[in-house]
């Protein structure tokens, strides 16, 4: 395959829909501008199997509040998924695709125990995203800043970003040998910092919502696997950034272009996209 046959490649993005899910069409269309195709599949579509993911190249679990958030935040999602087509995620993984986890898709991948993905077991659960420290949803931009040692394929190259969060259960807890055990293997992908770039340490409102070690989103030791809080598919357009007026003329005034080619949050998800062409 040559060069120019390898960034034609047509990369197919697997949006799941359905059950609460209400992010579905913002990442969709995220991802379109990343350069992929994206479908929206409906949970039961995929069960059922009209639907499969031997099709795609990424698998997103998306925001929203899946069953209502029921028996805990992404859940009922987990459960579902792991009973019918459980060992189909696990060939998805097997077979070098990419899985992405925004949000309610992040508590959903805890869930199913497909992060952190210690020694390649995708089934146990190690981790926990619980109730915000702050007692209530928040709805907010954040800084994260990324971490230069993390195999994470849809970061590399971003040390600091903003992207909004908007979540009730969003606090990371863990024990502290796996806390550790992220640390040391680099799979701690972001954290929540101050907006001059200096991690948070738990205080809120720069960290929203009590994360332990101001953790905002982890990877497997893959790089394949990542979820996160905040969500990049909310960034898809420059003027969504709340300082944009202001960044507008600022850069208006060193007479330079106001339209960006891509936003931070599109970048993220055309570094998954890039991957999957290169590999």
């Amino acid at each position: 395959m040559t060069p120019s046959d390898t960034n034609n490649m047509t990369v197919h993005v697997l949006v799941l829909t359905g059950y609460g899910l209400n992010c579905d069409v913002e990442t969709a269309y995220a991802f379109e501008l990343a350069g992929a195709v994206s479908t929206r599949v409906h949970i039961n579509t995929l069960i059922s199997g009209e639907a499969s993911l031997k099709d795609y190249d990424i698998l997103v679990f998306d925001g929203g509040f899946s069953w209502g958030d029921d028996h805990g935040a992404g859940v009922l999602e987990a459960v579902r998924l792991r009973s019918n087509i459980g060992k189909a995620l696990i060939e998805f993984i097997e077979n070098g695709k990419l899985i992405l986890g925004i949000c309610n898709g992040f508590q959903a991948m805890v869930n199913l125990g497909l992060l952190p993905g210690f020694d390649g077991d995708y089934n146990t659960r190690q981790v926990a995203l619980t109730f915000n420290d702050c007692g209530n949803f928040r709805d907010d931009w954040v800084t994260l800043l990324g971490n230069p040692e993390s195999p994470c394929v849809f970061t590399r190259g971003v040390s600091q970003i903003e992207l909004p969060v908007r979540h009730g259960e969003g606090k990371f807890h863990a024990s502290p040998e796996v806390i550790k055990r992220l640390i040391g293997n680099g799979q701690v992908v972001f954290q929540y910092a101050t907006p001059e770039g200096v991690p948070a340490q738990g205080q809120f409102p720069f960290n929203p919502n009590g994360s332990v070690h101001d953790i905002a989103g982890i990877c497997d030791s893959t790089g394949r696997i990542f979820g996160l809080m905040p969500h990049p598919e909310a960034f898809n357009h420059w003027t969504n950034h709340p300082d944009w007026t202001r960044v507008k003329e600022s850069m208006k005034r060193q007479g330079q272009s106001i339209l960006p080619e891509l936003t931070a949050g599109v970048q993220l998800l055309k570094n998954g996209v890039d991957y999957i062409r290169q590999a």
